[in-house]
């Protein structure tokens, strides 16, 4: 079995990846037929495999993880990968755009609503649940396919990056546990130091939450590992904690940049942070966008939203600096929850800043270093 039949397995065209039988599939069906230009579900499965066939070539990939078994509070974030797709196609350029860069949407991770990540699994429920949604496959080849979202969303990225080493991957979450597969799969694409620059209200620095070793709460704490730590993890917006920075930069050789000081004196927070990353000769960094970073009177349809985070074009400079000055070789917006807005409108206004950020984060990522 070569890469893309092994992706075509493991993914679903886009806004397809969350498991739904009745309720909930014309919303999908709704969504795929912008995306797609079809109502003909034999068509849009075969763009669908002429997306994956078009990986070679791409400039940058985007690809849904409608997951959000890994979160906490509140859940929701499962249709954030869906409903960002349709605000994007709210922009009639927004198709071009993408042909014009060579963008190419290769789908959403399937997702088992119930599971996380391998792991966790016993050998029983593996095996059930690769009979379960690998029905047609055989046995042999069954056996060595993952099951659980993160686990399937990291092996399809290390599929892309078999297909086309230099692309550069957008993911659209899903709760944060799905920055963890993009860590894994860069770390063994990309053998020189890299880093990771985290808008984010909380650390997600723990070991484990509760036994837990890859979710919301824990998958900074193992990406700072994967990455050598020495500060190559950057934290922005930092203010939902029960420890001081001086707790996490002591202990786990992390940077933050905590909320209050970007919004007291941004462009000095901005300068401080593309110094630090410049001090540290990075090949470039992974952006890894959590919306509650944001303050929430702009994305409050979240998980945990947060007073006095960051203003949207803090977060929109930021992108283009680090696209200018240092690179982004992946990148995501993680966290959008549209089914549960704290405020009328909310809903609206945080998809529209999600797509905001989409739109900015890509064009950063293709341009030119300076």
């Amino acid at each position: 079995m070569n890469p893309i039949q092994e992706l075509e397995i493991l993914l679903r065209p886009a806004a397809g990846g969350l498991y739904v039988v009745s309720t909930g599939r014309a919303e999908q069906q709704a969504v795929q037929r912008r995306l797609y230009g079809t109502d003909d579900d034999a068509k849009v499965q075969a763009l669908f495999r002429r997306s994956l066939e078009q990986i070679g070539k791409a400039k940058l990939i985007v690809l849904g993880a409608p997951s959000d078994v890994g979160a906490g509070f509140l859940r929701g974030a499962n249709l954030g990968p869906q409903a960002i797709r349709g605000a994007l196609l709210d922009d009639a350029n927004w198709p071009a755009f993408l042909q014009d860069h060579d963008i190419v949407d290769i789908g959403d991770v399937f997702v088992v609503p119930q599971l996380l990540h391998d792991e966790m699994l016993s050998p029983a429920q593996l095996e059930a649940t690769r009979r379960a949604i690998y029905p047609t496959v055989s046995e042999d080849v069954r056996a060595s396919l993952p099951v659980s979202p993160l686990s399937i969303a990291e092996r399809a990225l290390d599929l892309v990056f078999t297909l086309n080493p230099e692309v550069r991957p957008f993911v659209l979450g899903g709760d944060h546990s799905n920055a963890w597969p993009v860590a894994a799969a860069l770390g063994k694409a990309r053998k020189r130091d890299w880093g990771i620059v985290q808008p984010d209200a909380h650390t997600d620095l723990l070991e484990e939450r509760l036994g837990v070793r890859y979710c919301f709460a824990t998958w900074s704490f193992h990406a700072n590992d994967l990455i050598g730590r020495g500060g190559r993890m950057v934290q922005v917006g930092t203010r939902a904690s029960r420890r001081d920075r001086a707790h996490w930069e002591s202990t786990l050789d992390v940077r933050q940049f905590w909320a209050e000081e970007c919004r007291a004196r941004p462009a000095a927070a901005l300068d401080e942070l593309i110094a630090h990353l410049r001090a540290r000769s990075l090949a470039g960094i992974y952006f890894s966008n959590d919306i509650d970073g944001t303050d929430a009177a702009w994305a409050d349809a979240t998980g945990t939203p947060e007073p006095f985070g960051l203003e949207p074009d803090f977060v929109v400079e930021l992108i283009r600096r680090l696209g200018r000055e240092i690179g982004i070789l992946a990148a995501d917006v993680m966290e959008v929850a549209p089914p549960i807005p704290r405020t009328a409108g909310g809903t609206e206004r945080t998809l529209a800043l999600a797509a905001r950020y989409v739109r900015e984060t890509m064009t950063a990522m293709l341009a030119p270093k300076v």
